[in-house]
């Protein structure tokens, strides 16, 4: 008898969950399969080991039967192993628009992320914002707009590892949402990322543009909106694993350190044929940290944005690092105001999850010229600094080649202790000579006349001769040259020592 007491209100239970679990309704199912893409709740299977619902009754009731659910789903989550949380929108509701309750589910999600100290992954799929015009008549008024909860968003920028995937559609809050992350990822062809889309453009600005030319993966990538373009959704799930593993539970947890095959003492002669003797000849950067670190760990991080400078997670012995580098095919390496950008927000991630910083330099200065001076490039290049020097976390640097300026100045700290070596093929300086020397020597050159050619050559010959890395190391104004096969036994012994001295706790760079 007793057992039956409550019989109808867990029959309604019941009923109130498969109406949830039916989303918008078969008709808008099927329309977002027409799209190729997957339903909230597929996203969640295919992503999570498993996953548990919070707020399934959460929505609007459509008369006595009916039941529209609301259109953000949360829940607690694992994912190869490790606790998270989830929020995902459901775009067959509304579009994944706001309603009155997904204010309060996203922020639940963000503060028990927080708060619980577990990362947090975003799967974004509409605007989340506000609504539609159309919702004004319905309301009888209309609002000032804010964030609800944004608070949360950016604490937990300094709290917890968040990762958001562009789903599908994404513009306004939704957008904001997807890039006040850690990592962003995002769909070719599936998802576009915007402030508003085409329509509001045109209507707007009068401009005609279609979605994927206005927000799609080539053009949001290479502005930087997003880290990382996976071909499918399966792929963006597999990134978000990818990125996670290199990264702590929270800011207060150190990095997970996991088995490693590869040899930590394994020199490779490849590397020391790599760079050329000729300094004007650019080389593959990508190659060697693929032979220096673990064999595969390397995911690199924005590539098609601000192409010369090269950020990226790895692992050395098992031990997740952070890599700064340079590509010489691009600029020659050079930083501009968007590198600088994004140097900073890197070694920021860095600072925040306790990554020791590994920057394989070569570094010929800022990209100068009337471009670069109009892009603000020397302030930009200082925040770099500054986030260069208000680092804490351990810092080696490997000089491969050139090391010159400001920007070669961001090589490291220089304030405190860090592993620097340098290779033979090394090169520093203020200016390089071939640059510096015209400017150096110029009412010399210009009173020589028809042999300032020769006396060009001759001042560069005796410049030539103090430029050897040996003159520098014998100074000890560079600790160390070392054979470039051996960079990898180096590293591998200074990791664990920058394990050693790790401490965690939440620093104060929040800065998406």
């Amino acid at each position: 008898m007793g057992d039956a007491v409550w019989e109808p209100e867990l029959a309604e239970l019941e009923r109130r969950r498969k109406l949830a679990e039916r989303m918008g309704g078969e008709e808008r199912v099927a329309r977002q399969h027409a799209t190729g893409r997957l339903t909230i709740r597929e996203r969640l299977a295919a992503l999570t080991d498993s996953w548990t619902e919070i707020g399934a009754l959460t929505g609007h009731a459509t008369g006595p039967d009916g039941f529209t659910p609301s259109n953000v789903i949360i829940g607690r989550a694992t994912l190869g192993g490790r606790r998270i949380v989830v929020a995902g929108d459901d775009f067959t509701v509304r579009g994944g628009a706001a309603d009155a309750a997904i204010h309060d589910k996203q922020i639940l999600a963000e503060r028990m992320a927080g708060e619980m100290r577990v990362p947090l992954v975003r799967l974004i799929d509409g605007t989340g914002g506000g609504g539609s015009v159309r919702q004004l008549e319905d309301f009888g008024r209309t609002y000032v707009p804010f964030n609800p909860g944004w608070d949360q968003v950016v604490a937990n920028l300094g709290r917890v590892p968040v990762i958001a995937l562009a789903l599908g559609p994404v513009a306004g809050l939704g957008a904001a949402r997807l890039v006040t992350s850690h990592v962003s990822i995002m769909v070719k062809e599936l998802s576009q990322v915007f402030v508003a889309g085409p329509a509001v453009v045109e209507a707007g600005m009068g401009e005609s543009v279609g979605k994927e030319e206005l927000g799609g993966w080539r053009a949001t990538s290479a502005a930087g909106t997003v880290d990382l373009v996976a071909a499918s959704e399966e792929e963006a799930f597999e990134l978000t694993r990818r990125a996670l593993s290199y990264l702590p539970q929270s800011a207060w947890r150190l990095p997970p350190v996991t088995p490693s095959e590869d040899d930590p003492g394994r020199a490779d002669p490849e590397l020391a044929g790599i760079v050329p003797r000729d300094r004007r000849r650019p080389y593959d950067m990508r190659r060697i940290l693929d032979l220096v670190f673990d064999t595969g760990s390397v995911l690199e991080l924005g590539r098609r944005f601000a192409p010369s400078t090269i950020t990226a997670l790895a692992r050395l012995d098992g031990h997740p690092v952070a890599v700064l580098a340079s590509d010489p095919r691009v600029y020659g390496g050079g930083m501009t105001a968007l590198g600088a950008d994004k140097t900073a927000r890197f070694v920021d991630l860095a600072e925040t999850f306790h990554l020791p910083v590994v920057h394989l330099v070569d570094q010929p200065g800022f990209v100068i010229g009337s471009t670069a001076e109009r892009a603000g490039t020397i302030r930009h290049g200082a925040r770099a600094l500054a986030a260069v020097y208000q680092s804490t976390v351990p810092w080696a640097s490997v000089l491969v080649r050139r090391v010159f300026g400001v920007a070669g100045a961001a090589h490291r700290p220089h304030h405190r202790y860090g592993l620097r070596v340098a290779w033979p093929s090394g090169d520093w300086g203020s200016l390089p000579i071939e640059g510096g020397l015209e400017v150096a020597f110029k009412r010399m050159l210009a009173e020589a006349g028809p042999e300032a050619a020769t006396l060009k050559a001759e001042i560069a010959a005796r410049l030539e001769a103090v430029r050897s890395p040996f003159r520098t190391a014998e100074a000890f104004l560079v600790e160390d040259l070392i054979d470039p096969a051996g960079t990898r036994p180096v590293l591998t012994e200074w990791v664990r020592d920058a394990y050693a001295v790790l401490e965690p706790g939440p620093r104060a760079t929040t800065r998406p």
